[in-house]
């Protein structure tokens, strides 16, 4: 009996061990720098940029306000308040919440934004990240894809539709992405490439179609 106790407190011991290793501070840098809102916010103002210039930097700005200032504040407001987890919603519940909050932030931006006669490019730009969004909040369901990853691919598709094969050199910070949330253990390797390329092939079609 006194052997069993010894080997089930060293397997407690042994795991609550490896429940408090340290994480790999490189990977949560990369995760926090180029999360979701950073692409985002580059996307947004180097299309508005690359297609109209400082008019379109202006609309870039509006269309943030419905796609990641809106969606931002209320995802802190429930965290501070401690209804969700984290900003990184690693809760299946809380992401398709957040996910469904956001799509209809940005429909009813991209509608607005083309009632007001904003560039063509910016409403595609919005009307691009309610498809990739919608598709990841379906899959999202059965099986935890990476937002991450798709944010970073779908942004980079966009800026190479806008500035050509150049943009592509902004592809490598997709793989960083990916090998962050993998070696954070909060994606495997399987939902980091699903989430590049859903969010890539949807930003894609929807981008190509609209603009």
């Amino acid at each position: 009996m006194g052997a069993i106790t010894v080997q089930m407190t060293a397997e407690t011991a042994g795991a609550t061990v490896i429940r408090r290793m340290p994480e790999p501070r490189g990977a949560r840098l990369v995760t926090d720098g180029l999360d979701p809102k950073t692409w985002l916010v580059a996307a947004s103002v180097l299309v508005g940029w690359g297609t109209s210039g400082l008019v379109g930097v202006g609309w870039a700005l509006a269309a943030l306000c419905f796609a990641g200032v809106l969606p931002v504040l209320l995802i802190k407001l429930r965290v501070r308040s401690g209804a969700w987890s984290d900003r990184h919603l690693g809760v299946r519940r809380q992401r398709l919440m957040a996910m469904a909050m956001i799509v209809a932030s940005v429909t009813c931006g991209a509608a607005l934004m083309a009632a007001l006669g904003a560039p063509v490019p910016m409403v595609a730009l919005l009307v691009a990240i309610g498809a990739v969004l919608t598709l990841l909040g379906a899959i999202t369901f059965v099986w935890k894809i990476s937002v991450h990853t798709a944010a970073s691919s779908g942004s980079v598709v966009m800026l190479v539709l806008v500035y050509g094969v150049w943009a592509l050199l902004a592809a490598p910070l997709v793989v960083l992405v990916g090998w962050s949330r993998v070696a954070l253990r909060d994606h495997t390797a399987a939902q980091t490439v699903a989430g590049a390329v859903v969010g890539s092939t949807a930003a894609w079609v929807v981008f190509s179609l609209v603009f």
